[in-house]
């Protein structure tokens, strides 16, 4: 040691983030394996089961006749054949709302790749098939996952995402309501029951646990202010303040990766530490192999994110690359 110099204590790391940087990350399974097969069918969320996600994400929307199906959009002409099927049912904006259909309606349908504006797949080396795939009920995956459960004695957990509530609300029905109601009817209004509840609406996070009464672990998404996901204003969600507020009400953040990490430095931009500081888990969404940053393969995108910037859980369409990265 020279003398003179003093060694600066070394600062002790808060217990809160030494906590939740310990924990396993989880992987979460979105829209079930949409790398493999059409998201949220059940043939996709029996794969990703398959695969060994930790749990399966539901997203989730209402007919016509109030019943909850599995859908990532409250349309429908990008992911089935409605245009062939009910070419007269579009509204003014050329589009076809699940809310405008009944559940017998929406199962004639034929669930497809997802397509663009132009009726060309998103990604186009995933699915290239012609499968008999259809829209299903919350009701039908939670069963799914619940047998699966059972037959090879797991735990595989639900995520479900309450879509545009406001939007619902306008259109007089409240989505929330009824996603609880479904909950309940379940037994997985639990905190102890391995179930995430997720919503990018803050003011509907809130209503959730504080009006509702949801027992259950809730996640608050973060989008970008100008994708007018919804009525939230993220810029300030991402503070500390915005943070501590969550935290007051859920257990967890979703945020968009580039939010976590800049692309062009690749160094962390700190919401994880401050989220965690906050005492909120952190499951950023969405790898996918197929549309990796520039520059990154998937290794070292992964390790990014779980080694560096050290995110709790992590939204993919390819759970198996997800499930063997962590198992190495």
């Amino acid at each position: 040691m020279v003398s003179g110099c003093q060694v600066a204590p070394v600062k002790p790391i808060d217990p809160v983030i030494k906590s939740l940087a310990a924990t396993k990350p989880l992987v979460i399974a979105h829209r079930g394996a949409p790398g493999y097969l059409p998201e949220h069918t059940l043939e996709s969320a029996t794969l990703a089961f398959a695969q060994g996600a930790d749990f399966i994400e539901q997203d989730l929307v209402v007919t016509k006749d109030s019943k909850i199906v599995v859908l990532h959009d409250i349309h429908l002409e990008t992911v089935t054949n409605v245009e062939q099927m009910f070419p007269s049912r579009k509204r003014g904006d050329g589009r076809y709302y699940a809310l405008d259909f009944t559940l017998a309606e929406l199962k004639t349908l034929r669930v497809h790749e997802r397509q663009d504006g132009k009726a060309k797949q998103v990604f186009p080396n995933r699915y290239q098939g012609n499968g008999h795939f259809t829209i299903a009920t919350f009701e039908e995956h939670i069963e799914l996952i619940q047998q699966l459960n059972r037959q090879f004695n797991k735990t595989i957990g639900f995520y479900p995402e309450i879509k545009s509530p406001a939007w619902h609300r306008q259109q007089g029905v409240d989505i929330s309501k009824l996603v609880v109601a479904e909950l309940r009817k379940h037994n997985l209004d639990d905190p102890n029951k391995a179930i995430y509840v997720q919503c990018f609406d803050f003011e509907e996070t809130q209503r959730l646990r504080n009006e509702l009464k949801l027992k259950a672990k809730l996640v608050q998404l973060l989008a970008e202010n100008d994708w007018q996901e919804s009525p939230s204003d993220y810029d300030l969600l991402k503070t500390p303040a915005g943070l501590k507020a969550i935290a007051k009400v859920a257990q967890g953040v979703g945020p968009w990766i580039p939010q976590l990490v800049d692309l062009k430095t690749l160094q962390p931009t700190g919401l994880v530490k401050q989220a965690h500081l906050a005492g909120l888990q952190v499951h950023p969404y969405t790898f996918r192999q197929d549309a990796l940053p520039k520059g990154l393969n998937t290794q070292q995108t992964l390790q990014l994110l779980f080694t560096k910037i050290k995110v709790n859980g992590l939204f993919t369409d390819f759970t198996d690359t997800v499930v063997e990265h962590l198992a190495e």
